[in-house]
């Protein structure tokens, strides 16, 4: 990569500063998303409602609740 600076000499403390975080932002922008770490969690409705459903069941027992059959 070649820096070019107005005043034809190397680039001052303050140019490479930029550059540097110009690049370090860049990278910051374009970096892949980050993968989610551990198992997926099960979304809160749809664990109490699995829950409530096991649990209707084995209080009418076997079969279809009273009135439904």
């Amino acid at each position: 990569m070649e820096i070019r600076t107005g005043n034809g000499g190397p680039p001052s403390e303050a140019e490479g500063a930029a550059i540097a975080a110009a690049l370090e932002r860049f990278l910051a922008d374009t970096a892949p998303a980050l993968l989610p770490t551990g198992p997926p969690k099960m979304d809160p409705w749809l664990r109490q409602a699995l829950i409530d459903g096991v649990s209707a069941k084995e209080e009418f027992g076997p079969g279809n609740p009273p009135g439904f059959g």
